[in-house]
This record gives C-alpha cells, sequence and structure tokens, in this order.
C-alpha cells in the first residue's frame, strides 16, 4: 500500500493566502456595499441635557434641522471619542448631524454627531419646582422693595402706569445662555423703546440682582454702562438696575419662580422674565431665555393700547 506524502509549507502558505484572499474580499465588499448606502450631512445646533459615557451618546434639546426633523429632545450618538469628552452637561454646540439610510424599510437610518464645536457653556436649565408659586396673567405684584444702582430705595408701586419688564440676573454670571443672554436683550429693548416715542415714555425697565452680597449699587451701575458700551447715566431714567435685601431675597424669587443656588463661588439659577401692565397686574411670565424682544414690545403696545 503506497503510503501518502504530508503536504509542503509551500501548499500550507498558498492555503492561508486563499483564505486571506477571500476574507479581504468579503470585507472590501461589506465596505462598498456600506459606502453605497445614501449618506446625508446635515447642520445641527442644540444644548446637551446629558450624557452617556458608558455608550458614548448625549440626550440633546435640538433645533429644527432643516429639511430633515422638528426641534426635539433625543438621543445622539457620537463617534469621535475626543470629541465626546469635551462635552458637558448645558453645553452649547454645533455640529454636523450624519445620516445614513439603510434600505430596510422597517429599520430606522443609522445617524451621528461629527465636528462637534462648542459655542457655550451653561448650567443645565433650573425649572421651577411644583411648590413654586407661577406668576400668572392678570396676578396683582405684590410691591416689593429694592435698592438701585444709585443707591436709592425704590418698589415696584412707583413704576404704576408704566409698562415694566423685569428680568433676574447676577453680575458675575459667566454662562453666555443665562444673564449675558438676558442683558443683551433688554440692551435690544433698551434701544427699541427710546426709538419708538410712543412707547419710550410709557415703559420702564428694571434687572434685579439675586447677588446681594456682591452686587453692590457700584457694581450695577457699572454692569448697566458695560451693557449699552457708553457711560451714560441718562440711562437709568427708563433702565434701572436694583437689588433686594438679603432676607426679602426667598420670598421675591419664590414669587417670580426663580429658582437660584450657590455653588462653589457661581449661583445655579433659572431665568424669569415678566411684564407687569400700567396697572401693577402681570401681562406675561417667560421662563427661560426662548422669548424674543419682539414678544415684549407686543406685551407693551397691547397693554397700553387696551389702557387708551
Amino acid at each position: 500500500m503506497k503510503r501518502q506524502s504530508n503536504p509542503s509549507p509551500d501548499w500550507y502558505f498558498a492555503k492561508l493566502k486563499f483564505v486571506l484572499l477571500l476574507l479581504g474580499l468579503a470585507v472590501l465588499l461589506s465596505c462598498t456595499k456600506h459606502s453605497s448606502l445614501p449618506v446625508k450631512r446635515y447642520p445641527f445646533t442644540g444644548r446637551i441635557v446629558s450624557l452617556d459615557k458608558p455608550n458614548r451618546s448625549a440626550v440633546i434639546d435640538g433645533d429644527m434641522v432643516q429639511g430633515f426633523m422638528e426641534a426635539m429632545e433625543m438621543t445622539y450618538k457620537v463617534k469621535n471619542a475626543g470629541e465626546f469628552n469635551q462635552l458637558a452637561a448645558g453645553d452649547s454646540i454645533i455640529a454636523e448631524l450624519v445620516v445614513v439610510d439603510t434600505n430596510d424599510r422597517d429599520a430606522d437610518p443609522d445617524s451621528w454627531l461629527e465636528n462637534i464645536k462648542v459655542t457655550g457653556h451653561s448650567t443645565p436649565a433650573v425649572k421651577p419646582t411644583a411648590q413654586q408659586h407661577i406668576p400668572a396673567t392678570g396676578e396683582e405684584v405684590p410691591d416689593f422693595t429694592f435698592t438701585n444702582q444709585n443707591s436709592r430705595h425704590i418698589s415696584l408701586n412707583q413704576y404704576r402706569g408704566q409698562v415694566l419688564f423685569v428680568t433676574f440676573i447676577y453680575t458675575r454670571c459667566p454662562f453666555p445662555d443665562y444673564c449675558p443672554r438676558v442683558g443683551a436683550l433688554f440692551a435690544e429693548l433698551y434701544r427699541q423703546l427710546m426709538a419708538n416715542p410712543a412707547l419710550a415714555g410709557k415703559t420702564h425697565l428694571l434687572c434685579i440682582s439675586f447677588d446681594p452680597e456682591h452686587d453692590t449699587p457700584k457694581v450695577l451701575r457699572d454692569y448697566g454702562f458695560s451693557l449699552i458700551q457708553r457711560h451714560s447715566p441718562a440711562m437709568f431714567d427708563r433702565w434701572e438696575f436694583a437689588v433686594p435685601r438679603a432676607a426679602d431675597l426667598p420670598q421675591i424669587a419664590d414669587y417670580f419662580a426663580l429658582t437660584y443656588k450657590p455653588e462653589g463661588g457661581l449661583i445655579t439659577h433659572s431665568l424669569s422674565t415678566v411684564v407687569i401692565g400700567p396697572d401693577g397686574k402681570i401681562i406675561n411670565w417667560y421662563h427661560g431665555n426662548d422669548w424674543q424682544v419682539s414678544d415684549l414690545v407686543k406685551d407693551a403696545t397691547g397693554a397700553l393700547h387696551a389702557q387708551g
């Protein structure tokens, strides 16, 4: 009986090359198949609500993606670990939303974010608690008292007969989407009101600080000048900056649904802006920073028209 000889080393090497060739071909076909799927890229902006580090994903309050989806809060994947690690809850971002469609009609498109850039750092929005008072339209506002930028005592009742715009800030706030944004909006509101003869003499602006330990009258005065970018004491005839006594702050904050909490030298806080009519009653209350100057001008115009 003739004994079979073992295959030579060259035979094993040739077989190994053949297997590797098949594997390479399979990978190439897979990549070719994936690259042939429709890929779309959309400009994306939003604010990070929370991060899931193990899954490298983020819950984001996204703005409308033109031609693809409405504004909504949902979870997004981030493929680049370096980009993900730079993110924090409360950040405002711009990015590219990459969407890869599948050939399966029953499956959702695969999507993720790329080229992420942080455009602003802020603390997550603090919403009023269920126990807090919520300012209601038609409700008469208490006559709270304050000290203004000129060290004078003022009270809300002294503005009766005018539309009073009130918002809350603290001058050290470093978060672009909070006090700096509200201050800039009030600066634009001030410019528009002063340019409108029908509103200029019948409206008043008031920024109230919830940082009485730091925001002295001088600090508030300088802060006001910084918002209009010039030293003009005449501005305070129509736009004042004030601070309550520390003992009165909790009651004032509760009435206006303002949440604040000192943390490590900063103050985590919500935003509260209210429009008060000539009769001292609330016309409108805005929580957050989503309102526009035109909203407040419309409120004032309507109130003054109704007054006759």
